[in-house]
């Protein structure tokens, strides 16, 4: 008998990376991948880690607030410029447990992405390998081996249904597009 490791999702979530130092105090530059940007600061716990390969370490969010064209962000524990070089660089999540609940016929892109795409005609595009906004719709870059489509996101005109328990995502797209 065969028993295939099925890979477990990932219940934390992208928000934002700890991008640079502000200050002597202690308080970091925020790069927030959150819309709106400052989304970011209703989080009042988040994970940090350096890189994938170390766990997550939960931290208390003491304040985040506007500064010029960005963010910053003070954590508990992190008193001094010193203290804070060491988490310069590490990402910032969220549980996803901590993520608003949606309406009918809305996903998030992490649900989206490894979903077989499939046209009206039954042809199969390969999978949904990640999103780009581009300020009109967001696209779904689908891949299949070295074939790459971007199928506009647009509900009811190209994207005719998205079943996450199937794992399908049906288009009205032409394969030749």
């Amino acid at each position: 008998m065969l028993l295939m490791a099925v890979a477990e999702k990932d219940p934390f979530v992208l928000i934002g990376k700890l991008a640079g130092l502000h200050g002597i105090q202690g308080w970091f530059k925020v790069v927030s991948h959150t819309r709106p940007k400052d989304s970011i600061k209703k989080y009042k716990t988040w994970q940090i880690r350096a890189n994938p390969s170390l766990p997550w370490q939960n931290m208390k969010v003491l304040s985040v607030r506007p500064q010029g064209k960005g963010l910053v962000a003070r954590l508990d524990g992190v008193v001094d410029r010193t203290a804070a070089e060491k988490y310069v660089g590490w990402d910032i999540a969220i549980h996803e447990q901590q993520l608003p609940n949606l309406h009918k016929n809305e996903f998030y892109w992490r649900d989206l992405i490894g979903l077989r795409v499939i046209n009206h005609e039954e042809q199969d595009f390969g999978v949904v390998d990640h999103l780009i906004e581009t300020g009109a719709n967001d696209v779904l870059v689908v891949k299949d081996g070295q074939t790459e489509r971007l199928v506009p996101y647009v509900i009811d005109q190209y994207i005719t249904s998205i079943d996450i328990e199937a794992g399908i995502i049906r288009v009205e797209w032409d394969a030749d597009f």
